[in-house]
């Protein structure tokens, strides 16, 4: 189920599944709408007064005109859209690509073009002649037009081009918003948040995570990144052989043979015989792939942020605009994170009280590390950038009330005034001084 888990994610990620998925829905829209117009419908619309029927060689041409438009306009969505993902992930990282292709936008457009053209095509092929000869027997002889012309599904076709035609002006409208750097920045910092929620419910208490050494080592077998862990199949597992599992590796780690993933504890007692540890169910509840996805990886999303920050800070960009407005979600997201218990508890309800399962749990020292710590570097040689680096750890902090974690911030940004020390002169590096002993007292309080 895992792996299912992880195959339909990627799935989700593709260009093809909503226009399949369309193109089917279409195929039997069609069937339906030529069904009922060969038991009447066709004849009862061409007799609604309001209603101007088409006469076959019309209607015929009207469909080759909307398939046609169609798969034109397919193709140029489709090329506009390579264009923009290759434009994004040029400019802000290869790892926005995943969002550009689980963009809803983008895929609904593409497959609303191909359902009608696929729709349109099964409809033309219906439409008879006044010379042809009639391939099925209408329920009503007696038509008022010679030929065959489904004007119900005309109709439907009609309508299903008007809406093509709103969802091309939204597909327009669409691609170059999503490419925007504040659009990118948004969506990365809505779904960071998100995750975080989500993935740490619980409020902080100062309880650090359990620290458990030893046990039973438990090998990788095959190679790639860890998309999806199971903690569900991982409890059960370990509860059923008679043991606890030590987690080696968290969402986001490349794994190769013979790399420890866990460890096994099995349980002891008078009478217990030592439980071997289920090996086969460990590697079936970890999915792998050729990549990193943002599914469960809160690490993903962070180091979005700190590349497109890092980008822009780069002697060749020298944005530092972009940066700042990174930094702002990272502070967000660093905020949101230090007022939770970072303990996990098993992603998807995988808590037991009886603690089969002990994650690979990361303190807010690393996320700290991970975020601004990845982006210092670049920050200190811009006075700009580190100013709203130490503004965004003081407003974090004004949130925080652990002060163990106020004082790791701090920390951060007394890092940075020594790295700006080297890099910066003069007035700018007066003026980083100045914030940062503002900074410094807001941490400190």
């Amino acid at each position: 189920m895992t792996r299912l888990r992880a195959l339909w994610h990627n799935i989700l990620a593709t260009y093809w599944f909503y226009p399949a998925l369309f193109s089917l829905a279409a195929v039997a829209l069609a069937l339906s709408t030529v069904w009922l117009d060969r038991h009447g419908w066709s004849d009862r619309l061409a007799r609604v007064p309001w209603l101007v029927p088409a006469q076959p060689e019309g209607a015929s041409n009207m469909l080759t005109v909307i398939a046609g438009s169609m798969i034109a306009v397919a193709s140029t969505v489709f090329s506009i859209t390579i264009a923009a993902v290759a434009y994004a992930s040029g400019n802000y990282g290869p790892r926005l690509l995943t969002n550009f292709m689980e963009d809803r936008g983008n895929q609904f457009s593409l497959a609303t073009f191909i359902g009608t053209f696929v729709y349109t095509l099964i409809i033309l092929r219906t439409v008879r002649m006044e010379d042809e000869p009639a391939m099925f027997v209408l329920p009503e002889a007696d038509s008022a037009f010679p030929g065959f012309v489904p004007q119900l599904s005309l109709l439907t076709a009609f309508v299903l081009s008007g809406i093509s035609v709103a969802v091309l002006v939204y597909f327009l409208n669409h691609v170059p918003a999503s490419i925007r750097i504040n659009s990118v920045l948004h969506g990365i910092g809505e779904r960071l948040l998100k995750m975080v929620e989500h993935r740490f419910p619980d409020c902080d208490t100062g309880a650090q995570a359990q620290r458990i050494e030893g046990g039973e080592p438990v090998r990788a077998r095959e190679i790639g990144y860890v998309q999806l862990i199971d903690y569900e199949g991982l409890h059960d597992a370990a509860k059923k052989a008679g043991g606890r599992l030590l987690m080696a590796v968290r969402t986001g780690d490349f794994i190769h043979p013979d790399m420890v993933v866990a460890r096994w504890c099995a349980d002891r007692g008078p009478g217990k015989q030592k439980a071997d540890p289920p090996i086969d169910a460990i590697h079936d509840s970890l999915a792998l792939g050729s990549r990193r996805t943002p599914a469960q990886d809160v690490d993903f999303l962070i180091d979005e942020l700190v590349e497109i920050g890092l980008r822009a800070l780069s002697p060749g960009i020298n944005d530092p605009f972009t940066a700042i407005t990174a930094l702002n979600w990272l502070g967000a997201a660093t905020a949101e994170i230090g007022r939770r218990d970072l303990r996990l508890k098993g992603i998807d309800g995988g808590q037991s009280t009886e603690n089969r399962v002990i994650p690979h749990d990361d303190d807010f020292d690393y996320y700290i590390a991970r975020g601004f710590g990845a982006l210092r570097s670049g920050v200190a040689a811009n006075r700009i950038a580190a100013v709203s680096f130490l503004d965004a750890l003081g407003y974090a902090a004004t949130t925080l009330e652990n002060a163990t974690r106020r004082a790791r911030m701090k920390r951060e940004a007394d890092l940075l005034m020594e790295q700006a020390a080297l890099e910066l002169r003069g007035p700018e590096l007066d003026l980083v001084k100045a914030r940062h002993v503002l900074v410094a007292e807001r941490l400190s309080g």
